[in-house]
């Protein structure tokens, strides 16, 4: 889906890139290997080209963050598919007291292995920067408003600048309204029984049981529903991807048509 999009060019929106592609112009290579595009001129075209070019270089090489840099927002769920398997499922929790509170848990879901880092145990600029080394794409629900701004304003710079898949935005495109638990419970997605009704507010409640009086349970709790939150995410990604890239697979068919 990367290569399908024009809207990493300058001055190409969403509107002229469906125009590219009812014109029969539908990724990087059909693009450079017309002599003309219709509404393009030959100057443009050619700036144009030397864009795609450099765009294809990075890719090639995996350096997602030249992504996140010229491709909108809304749009960064097209690198899922090619760099899942060094993607980073994220979600934290907070002691819920102010509007950047602090952050109790950051668990991170990587290649099937979770890390739950835990504030006052492993969780520091440096565990959370080793746990996120490498990452190509990070993949939340809501992480645009909530996890990201947070962790960045208490842990400055650890959290790599790369592309963002916010499936609570990508969900909302294809009909899937209301929060995380919502979403799952109407894709068919269960959850351990132990954490089923374990809402964000209890989470908060759990972290207290811990500070104050060292429940091990509140905390081993705490950590399991932060495991479900990230876990999660995948399975949704999946999904949301599918639709969209199936979206865009039937526009083009209906071009041909």
């Amino acid at each position: 889906m990367i290569r399908n999009t024009f809207q990493i060019l300058p001055s190409v929106g969403n509107g002229k890139e469906r125009n590219l592609w009812k014109s029969g112009v539908r990724d990087w290579d059909e693009f450079r290997g017309e002599m003309k595009v219709k509404g393009i001129s030959a100057q443009r075209k050619e700036a144009m080209d030397r864009h795609l070019d450099r765009a294809d270089g990075f890719l090639e090489r995996g350096l997602t963050d030249y992504f996140s840099k010229i491709l909108p927002t809304a749009e960064h769920w097209r690198l899922y598919e090619r760099f899942k398997r060094d993607a980073a499922y994220l979600d934290i929790e907070t002691d819920g007291r102010a509007a950047y509170a602090n952050v109790t848990v950051v668990g991170i879901y990587r290649d099937g292995c979770s890390t739950t880092l835990v504030r006052g145990q492993d969780l520091t600029s440096a565990s959370l920067a080793k746990a996120l080394d490498g990452v190509k794409l990070l993949v939340t629900f809501n992480g645009s408003s909530f996890d990201l701004p947070i962790l960045g304003f208490h842990y400055p710079l650890m959290v790599p600048r790369v592309p963002h898949f916010d499936l609570r935005h990508a969900c909302r495109r294809i009909g899937l309204a209301g929060g995380l638990k919502s979403v799952e419970k109407q894709l068919g997605m269960c959850r351990a029984r132990e954490v089923e009704y374990v809402t964000g507010e209890e989470a908060v409640y759990l972290w207290r049981a811990w500070e104050r009086s060292g429940s091990k349970n509140a905390l081993k709790l705490l950590k399991r529903y932060n495991e479900e939150d990230t876990v999660n995410l995948r399975p949704i990604a999946d999904h949301v991807y599918g639709v969209l890239r199936g979206r865009i697979a039937s526009f083009c068919e209906d071009c041909r048509a």
